[in-house]
Order: C-alpha cells, then structure tokens, then sequence
C-alpha cells in the first residue's frame, strides 16, 4: 500500500511544514498542520483516516486508530465515575433531606474506586491506543474514590484520629478537596480541543469539588449543597 493510499506522508523539506526532528524525545500528538492534516511521529497524516476526539474513548485529540483491537475501557470507567458522582452529589446536596453518607461509600469503593482504577490501568496497558489522558484520567480518579471511601471506614481509623474536633477534620476534608480542585482544573484545560460534553463535565466537576472545598474550609452548608449540585450535574454529562 502506497503513502497516499494510508493518508501518510514523511514530512519532508518540500512539503512546506518544517519537520520535526528525528532526535526529539516528545513529539505531541495532536500538533496540527492546518485543517486537513496533523502530524504524528514526524509523519503528516490525514484526519479523515484518525479516530477524532470522542467522550465514548475519552480521547481529547486527534489519535492513530488502535493496531491492536480491546474492549473500550473507557466506558466503564466513565459509568464508574458517572454513577458514583451521581450518589454522592445527591448526598451533599441533601436531596430528601439525606444526610448519612455510608450509602455513598460502597460505590465509592467498589465501582468509582476499584473497577475506574482498573479501567484506567487497563487503557495504559492495551486498550489506550496512545490516549494517555483517558488512562491518567481514570486511575487518578478511581484512586480518589478508593481515598475518600476510606476516610469513612472506621477500621482506617483516620475519622478516629481526628476526635470530637469536628472542625479540624472539615479543615482537613478542605484542604484533601483543594488539592483535587488544582488537578481537576488542569484536566479542564486539556479538554478544550475536546467534545462539548465533556468541557461541561470537566467544567461542573471542577467547580463543584472547588465549592466543597470552600463550604468545608469556611464552613458553609450552602456551599457544600451549591457542590453537591454540580457534582450532580457533572454525572448527567458522563452517561
């Protein structure tokens, strides 16, 4: 088969696009030429052969359709985290007036925690095709499933450590929420060149873990309930 029959073409000094050079250690895999063509590993390619930003795969850029055919873990993972963010939004917004959280951490362990961790694992090892950001996506989140259903298993000891100083521990789940704020935020910023659902997911997501930072720090219910809320909203998007 010929380089144009693939849609590949080696970037040479004629071509009118400046190379990149064999010796680079990165070369982004979305670096776009114009409309038509992309460039990946020093080669122009054309867009109508790559798989395209898509929330099914989580892929936020152009990318090579996958030599190697695997499940699409990419779409239990989002159901993870769709329906684990889903439960436990509902709870801090205090729908029907719940306020016991228990029901909210076995999802938070079993399915956003465990089976997101193991999705993402499973995207790094064979079924990625390259989208690295779907892989650190998913095992960054399941793993903060997996932490904050500890906080609350007693057996982990960590809600003991803090007492009857209940405002030391809201400090505490504050500050654990800010840091995942900060990462969240960078992950919005990735999805720019995405699909518009998952920009609002990213973008409710992002606010609401940011509000329930402030409503602990602070301490403020109606934060917390206003965080509650988008988490809720940031579910829908990922269905």
């Amino acid at each position: 088969m010929t380089e144009y029959d693939t849609g590949i073409e080696p970037i040479t000094s004629a071509s009118g696009i400046s190379a990149v050079p064999s010796s680079s250690r990165y070369v982004p895999s979305t670096l776009v030429s114009d409309d038509e063509i992309t460039v990946i590993d020093n080669k122009k390619i054309n867009k109508q052969i790559l798989k395209k930003p898509s929330a099914a795969y989580f892929n936020v850029g152009y990318t090579t359709w996958p030599k190697r055919e695997a499940g699409n873990a990419a779409s239990v993972a989002l159901a993870a985290f769709s329906l684990t963010t889903f439960v436990l939004g509902l709870y801090l917004a205090q729908a029907k007036n719940i306020k016991i959280i228990n029901i909210a951490i076995a999802p938070a362990i079993f399915f956003g925690g465990l089976i997101q961790f193991l999705a993402g694992v499973g995207l790094f090892l064979i079924g990625g095709a390259g989208n690295t950001f779907a892989a650190t996506v998913f095992t960054s989140y399941g793993a903060f499933w997996l932490s904050f259903g500890s906080i609350y298993i007693l057996n982990f000891g960590i809600i003991e450590a803090y007492g009857d100083d209940a405002e030391q521990f809201s400090y505490a789940i504050g500050f654990f929420l800010l840091g995942w704020s900060i990462f969240t935020f960078f992950m919005f910023l990735v999805t720019f060149k995405s699909t518009w659902p998952m920009l609002i997911l990213f973008f409710t997501l992002d606010f609401g873990i940011f509000m329930l930072s402030a409503g602990f720090i602070a301490p403020n219910e109606k934060c917390v309930r206003g965080g509650g809320i988008l988490l809720f909203i940031s579910s829908l998007f990922g269905t």
